[in-house]
Order: structure tokens, then C-alpha cells, then sequence
């Protein structure tokens, strides 16, 4: 029967975690804007199937990257845990696939390769990942070797949630501007201007690049998801800074970073019309110690947490401090 749901049934399962709403602007990254098919073909979407955890049992999540060489992603450290929650230099998952190049992951454009290998960084919170053949059609991010300056504005891909307390994942990625707002020793603090004023990373989007737009069409990545309270907000991320560590990262990668001659730039998207206030470069960014990586584990039992009420979700969602793993 193709009968839709009555109003009074549709709010009852809302209520009850099942169904999720779409957000009435369709943002997301939260409050972001939905990235057409061939756009941001370098943004990749990391899915860690059976992660072991403390109890014994397993765990299932994603993170979010950027293609940076035909066999290297980058992305967050901490997308690499252990049971006993340490970054490792090695996959956790049973196993661990990358989706490249496929802006709607319902589709089948782009490709599908797995990690086999991992480095990490041992200043930033910052991963390669090895993928077991080679991406050859699809250019690859530029290593950002210059310092940030506050004022500089970047976009971000990923594939997080829609919020915070979201139990879905969406099927689409989504992109967002930002406004570099600090800069640290390995990190920068990174403050949403549009679509809105709240535009910010989601769980699951750990590891997605913030990336300057170059007028020849190819995009240099200047950090990637790190920390940062819960989504949506208003203020400041913070990122970790590639300028840093790319010297390390050319020296893991090697010639790999040189891209194939058979590689297209990425069609990049424009900007969106909507004019969003910027927060003033005094904006204080949140210290490391109050924030938390962001990525959530994705349990396969997950949906049903809904039946216990929006209020228990929010709890069991929330870290100490208020903040996001994404």
C-alpha cells in the first residue's frame, strides 16, 4: 500500500526516535547546504565496520576525508582508536572502506576502496590513510604549506550528521564556509559564515577538509575536522593545521602525492547568495581541554534508543562537558 502516514502517526513516530525529520532549509554539516553530484569529488566518506571495543564487543562508525594522492586519504587521528581509545596507526575496523567521489552515497559514481594502512601524526590530530589500489580519475586536494591567517575563509565537505543528537546518518554530503578565527601551534579555530551564522561540523565528520577554492578549479586543504562543542553552534572549531605537517605527510605518501595525468578537478561549487554576518576575529575559541573529537560509534541497535525519548538520547549523546565526539 502506498498510503502516506497520517499527521497523528507521523508525530507519534517522530516522537518515539524512528523517524528523523528533515531540516526545513535541507542544511547540513549542521545548517550546511547539500553538495551536487561531481562536486567536491575529493571528499571521501570513511565506514568502519565491526571496531572492537572495552566490553568485548564491536561497534560500527564513519569519519569523514579528503583524497590528497590515488592511494592516500587524509583525515582526524582520532578516527584510528583502539578499544582502550588510542590512536593507533593501524585499521581498527574489521574493515574499513573509503567512498570517493560520490556526493550522494545512494548512487554508484566514483569508487570504493579499502584501508589496509594508517599513519598517524605525532603532533595534530591528523591520519593518512592507504587505500589498496589506486584513484586515478579524480584530482586530489593540494597540501596547504603556508600559515593560516585569521580573516581567511574555507569551505568544509563531510558526511556528518544533521545535529548532535541525529541517530541517522545522511545520505548526501554536505558543504559549508568558514572563517579562520585563531591560529595555534597545530591547530586553528574555524567559525561558520554561511549558509548561517551556526553552520558547523556534525559527528561523522571528523577528518573533513577545510579547504581554500582556487580560481584554476583544484582546492588546498588547511586543516581538518578536529574538535568542537555540540552541532549546530555558533563560534568556533578547532582544526588541525596541514601547513605543519606537510613536510611529514609528503614523507609517508612520497611520490604518490603526484596526481595522475588522466585526473579532472573537481567541479567546485558556487558560493551560496544568502549573506551571513561574520563573527569578529576577537571570538574566543573554546581550549582543547573542554572539547571532544568528533565522531560517534554507530551501534547497530542504535534506532531503538528512540523509544526511550528524545531527553535520553540527548544524555547518552553528549559527553562530559556537553560536547561531541563527531
Amino acid at each position: 500500500m502506498d498510503r502516506k502516514p497520517t499527521n497523528l502517526v507521523l508525530a507519534i513516530l517522530v516522537l518515539c526516535g524512528l523517524v528523523l525529520l528533515p531540516d526545513s532549509a535541507a542544511h547540513a554539516v549542521a545548517n550546511g547546504e547539500t553538495v551536487d553530484d561531481g562536486e567536491y569529488t575529493f571528499a571521501v566518506k570513511l565506514t568502519m565496520t565491526g571496531i572492537p571495543t572495552a566490553e568485548g564487543g564491536r561497534r560500527n562508525s564513519s569519519c569523514s576525508g579528503g583524497l590528497i594522492s590515488p592511494r592516500w586519504v587524509l583525515t582526524a587521528g582520532h578516527c584510528f582508536r583502539d578499544e582502550n581509545d588510542k590512536h593507533v596507526s593501524r585499521p581498527v575496523a574489521r574493515r574499513t572502506t573509503a567512498t570517493v567521489g560520490r556526493a550522494d552515497l545512494r548512487g554508484d559514481a566514483g569508487h570504493v576502496a579499502t584501508v589496509i594502512a594508517v599513519r598517524q601524526s605525532d603532533t595534530a590530530d591528523v591520519a593518512l590513510a592507504q587505500l589498496d589500489r589506486p584513484i586515478t580519475d579524480i584530482a586530489p586536494l593540494r597540501l596547504n604549506r603556508t600559515k593560516p591567517r585569521v580573516g581567511d575563509k574555507v569551505r568544509l565537505a563531510g558526511f556528518g550528521l544533521l545535529d548532535g543528537n541525529a541517530t541517522q546518518e545522511p545520505t548526501r554530503m554536505r558543504t559549508g564556509r568558514f572563517r579562520i578565527t585563531s591560529v595555534r601551534q597545530d591547530v586553528v579555530g574555524l567559525a561558520g559564515t554561511a549558509p548561517r551564522a551556526d553552520t558547523s561540523p556534525c559527528p561523522h565528520d571528523s577528518g573533513g577538509p577545510y579547504f581554500s577554492e582556487q580560481k584554476d578549479g583544484s582546492a588546498v586543504v588547511v586543516a581538518v575536522v578536529s574538535h568542537g562543542p555540540t552541532c549546530p553552534h555558533t563560534g568556533a572549531d578547532l582544526g588541525g593545521r596541514i601547513d605543519t605537517i606537510a613536510r611529514w605527510i609528503t614523507s609517508v605518501v612520497g611520490k604518490d602525492l603526484k596526481p595522475s595525468p588522466s585526473a579532472r578537478p573537481s567541479k567546485q561549487g558556487t558560493p551560496s547568495a544568502e549573506a551571513v554576518a561574520e563573527p569578529p576575529p576577537s571570538e574566543p575559541v573554546a581550549g582543547i581541554g573542554e572539547l571532544n573529537a568528533y565522531q560517534v560509534s554507530v551501534p547497530a541497535v542504535a534506532l531503538v534508543a528512540g523509544m526511550a525519548g528524545i531527553a535520553a538520547v540527548r544524555r547518552r549523546r553528549r559527553p562530559r562537558g556537553g560536547a561531541h565526539r563527531r
